[in-house]
């Protein structure tokens, strides 16, 4: 009986992962229609994805969803997908998720203010491949600007947002 656990162990991995790709998508759909980059609820799902669930599991279920869009599912935001989305202005963003997801996972434990320097550092983390991808769409003044200055406020509200989230989580 005991070597069903690591097949029990992967399974539950692999459905955790599923689940998580699953609420990513959802989270894409909440949009405003901003160009050339849509502000979603997708990175304070990717941040607590990683901080509730782990950089591992977090990442996985990032690249779930990436594999779901790219075989053409309506996962991306305004339910689009395909691989004309992971070669558009929005891409460097989608792939930063990996990385973002992956940080997230070191705000699952220490003081407030740690966790919320690794959430901030992990939402960071999303806007430098995808500021540098929207630079080559539209020159990266505009990519600064319109690419992550225009984010400031949301980025700071979803990480305050998240960290709540992981404090009331852990009570």
């Amino acid at each position: 009986m005991t070597h069903d656990l690591p097949l029990r162990a992967a399974s539950r991995f692999a459905a955790l992962a599923f689940l998580g790709s699953v609420v990513l998508a959802a989270s894409a759909q909440v949009a405003l229609p901003l160009w050339p980059v849509p502000a979603t609820m997708q990175s304070l799902v990717v941040l607590l994805l990683g901080a509730l669930g782990g950089g591992r599991l977090a990442a996985s279920a990032v690249a779930l969803y990436l594999i779901e869009g790219a075989m053409g599912l309506p996962v991306f935001a305004n339910g689009t997908g395909g691989p004309a989305v992971l070669a558009g202005p929005t891409a460097g963003y989608l792939v930063g998720f990996l990385p973002a997801a992956w940080l997230a996972g070191y705000a699952a434990r220490g003081a407030w203010w740690r966790q919320g320097a690794v959430l901030v550092a992990a939402h960071l983390a999303l806007f430098v491949p995808g500021v540098l991808w929207l630079a080559a769409y539209v020159g990266i003044e505009r990519a600064i600007w319109a690419g992550f200055v225009l984010f400031i406020p949301g980025t700071l509200l979803k990480t305050a947002l998240a960290l709540a989230s992981l404090k009331a989580l852990r009570r």
